[in-house]
């Protein structure tokens, strides 16, 4: 019985068949493994052609368990086919359920922070009521926003003074121009108190108002947003192409969102009207301490609404700095706090109005330097009737509107470089060295003027 035993899973072959083929002449060595096969039993080559001598029904010698399969290499090894699928198809519906959470929070974080925003729509009709007066632009890739504080004392702001029935006040105006080719971006700051020509405007629901020569916070008083910026278009020549108006509770949480600003006071705070109290030296303010800080006057240098405009110019650079340095820009996770805060107390034009709009335009500052975010105040001195108030130092106002006009580089020192204290410009244009007389056009071109300011890479705590 020992020597019919054989290792093979089949059928043992059976020698005494006439058709079986010579060994010799195919098998290679007696009892030798055929050459290609799995073993020696006679398995199907790897050619998948029948054993010879198999049975291609039952090649397994059970009976038939694994009828169709033709050859070992057909056989599914341990089911692993059927569990890699099943894996995928989770795997699969895992990450498609991911995608369509992830997807929805998106659109949810996107309609929120959109939803903030206010437009302004009254302010869009009235200046296409007046569009034939407004100035042309001249440089069509530049941009011009006019930037407004709101004063209002209404709602959470009523804390800040007393609530005039939920009137407004430009507390603040910047005309914030952007390069064409996006390298620069500088602010100008409008004197509350400048004395300016204010056109006859139409406010929301009430009679038109008379033209008039007053102070220039007047024309958000008296006409809202459209008035604003038709005064600075005549003062200026320059278009406005979108604005923004943003209140104390913004800014608060601006600042917060950022987690907080750096400052370098030279002498110890205490304002009880402005809320403050700090110490001398520097530090980190939170949105509270922000707002005090921006909005003093009597309790900080001296008192003046010129000194008041400087620190809101350097705490803005300082603000723009943070954001730049810390990658907030670059950060959606850092930045999403930030147009939260931003949006919810925001009232733009409807070329503004969505989040697509404001992500546009903070994309096309971000690789703006930080010394070439530069801010400065128009060139302007205490005016002639009423020392309270200021007025244009011409001809310097009208050269500085003509460079943002023109979208040419402005020039921007600090004060003490451009041997002017009260950060009224000095023009190298005013120096004569040639001494050359009116009229003479031999000598050599008339050299950019240069304004006193500050930019954004400034240190609070070295000027």
């Amino acid at each position: 019985m020992d020597t019919d035993v054989t290792d093979s899973s089949g059928p043992p072959a059976d020698p005494d068949r006439p058709d079986r083929p010579d060994s010799s002449a195919e098998d290679g060595p007696k009892g030798g493994p055929q050459e290609g096969s799995q073993d020696g039993s006679g398995a199907t080559p790897q050619d998948g052609s029948p054993a010879p001598g198999g049975d291609a029904g039952n090649d397994s010698g059970d009976g038939g368990d694994d009828e169709g399969i033709q050859t070992w290499a057909d056989r599914p090894k341990g089911g692993v086919p059927g569990h890699r699928r099943h894996w995928l198809r989770w795997t699969a519906l895992a990450a498609s359920f991911l995608v369509l959470v992830a997807a929805g929070v998106g659109w949810w974080l996107y309609k929120k922070l959109d939803g903030n925003i206010t437009t302004d729509t009254s302010a869009a009709a009235e200046l296409k009521a007046y569009e034939k007066e407004r100035p042309t632009a001249i440089a069509m890739d530049a941009q011009n926003i006019l930037l407004i504080g709101s004063d209002t004392r209404s709602g959470d702001n009523g804390k800040y003074g007393r609530d005039d029935g939920g009137s407004q006040r430009s507390d603040t105006t910047i005309l914030l121009h952007l390069a064409a080719d996006r390298k620069s971006a500088t602010a100008v700051s409008i004197p509350r108190d400048l004395m300016v020509d204010i056109p006859s405007c139409h406010p929301a629901g009430g009679k038109a108002t008379r033209k008039q020569f007053a102070q220039f916070n007047w024309a958000f008083e008296l006409g809202g947003t459209a008035c604003t910026i038709r005064t600075v278009e005549n003062m200026t020549g320059i278009r406005v192409d979108h604005h923004m108006v943003i209140d104390f509770s913004g800014f608060k949480d601006m600042v917060d969102a950022v987690d907080g600003v750096e400052v370098c006071l030279k002498e110890p705070v205490k304002d009880d009207d402005a809320h403050l109290e700090l110490p001398a030296g520097r530090q980190k303010l939170d949105g509270e301490q922000a707002l005090g800080y921006v909005r003093a006057r009597k309790s900080i240098g001296d008192g003046s609404d010129t000194e008041r405009m400087d620190r809101q110019q350097k705490f803005l650079g300082a603000l723009v700095n943070k954001m730049q340095s810390n990658g907030v820009l670059l950060n959606p996770t850092r930045l999403y706090p930030v147009l939260d805060a931003a949006t919810k107390s925001l009232t733009t034009d409807p070329g503004l109005d969505s989040l697509r709009d404001l992500y546009d335009l903070v994309r096309g500052m971000r690789n703006v330097p930080t010394e070439k975010v530069q801010f400065l105040t128009v060139p302007r001195q205490p005016y002639r009737a009423d020392r309270n108030r200021d007025e244009l130092v011409q001809p310097d106002a009208d050269r500085l509107f003509e460079q943002l006009r023109k979208d040419e580089p402005v020039a921007v020192v600090p004060a003490d470089e451009n041997n002017a204290g009260n950060s009224q410009p000095t023009h190298s244009s005013e120096k004569n060295p040639t001494d050359e007389k009116p009229g003479d056009t031999d000598g050599s071109p008339t050299p950019a003027p240069t304004y006193s300011g500050s930019n954004a890479a400034d240190d609070p705590c070295d000027q």
